[in-house]
């Protein structure tokens, strides 16, 4: 393992293989958080950290409990109730420490412990071998491409609202084209970071 597929390896994470905007995973606090910079700015950071310690903790429970003892099948299951105490303990802390953040995530604090993105993170890591290092990696990597997407997403959508679209279109159709043409941006990165670093 090199220092250069590591950049690989998160490149790729935040900007070819991004979860919400190449996978669309992780769909809905995209769309619902990401009315204001604060809310936006909160949530890409707690499911940037909830990402990062879920496979800080589910990679060594793969490889040294379940697939050693034949457990592979419960992986989904492990890694889900892995999730929900990380975000557990993320929720107290925020309502404890920060208030208001808390207070303006509201019920997408909760719902990130059935964020498909945060487990799909950790599910890939296993399924496409990554040593310790190169998962940690590619969960920072996946949590700041999410990070990147609620940003960029948040000041596309304020535009938007700023706007004033045909009546037909205003509201959720024009959030959803906005996010469509956000993603096709996206798939133009597809191939660039092996180009450039190979």
């Amino acid at each position: 393992m090199d220092f250069r597929s590591l950049i690989v390896i998160m490149m790729s994470a935040v900007l070819v293989n991004n979860y919400v905007l190449r996978k669309f995973l992780g769909v809905c606090p995209f769309l619902g958080v990401s009315k204001d910079i604060d809310s936006s700015v909160g949530m890409g950071l707690a499911v940037t950290f909830v990402m990062l310690i879920a496979a800080l903790v589910t990679w060594p429970i793969q490889t040294f409990l379940l697939s050693p003892n034949g457990l592979g099948f419960m992986q989904t299951v492990v890694f889900i109730l892995v999730i929900a105490t990380v975000v557990q303990v993320v929720e107290i802390v925020l309502k404890k420490y920060i208030p208001s953040l808390y207070d303006s995530l509201g019920v997408y604090l909760p719902l990130m412990t059935t964020n498909c993105a945060v487990l799909a993170v950790t599910i890939s890591n296993i399924s496409n071998e990554l040593n310790f290092a190169e998962a940690l990696v590619n969960a920072l990597g996946s949590g700041l491409g999410f990070f990147l997407a609620m940003v960029l997403f948040t000041s596309v959508r304020g535009q938007t609202e700023a706007a004033d679209p045909p009546e037909s279109f205003k509201g959720m159709p024009i959030t959803l084209i906005s996010a469509a043409i956000l993603s096709m941006a996206f798939f133009a990165f597809e191939g660039v970071i092996e180009n450039l670093l190979g």
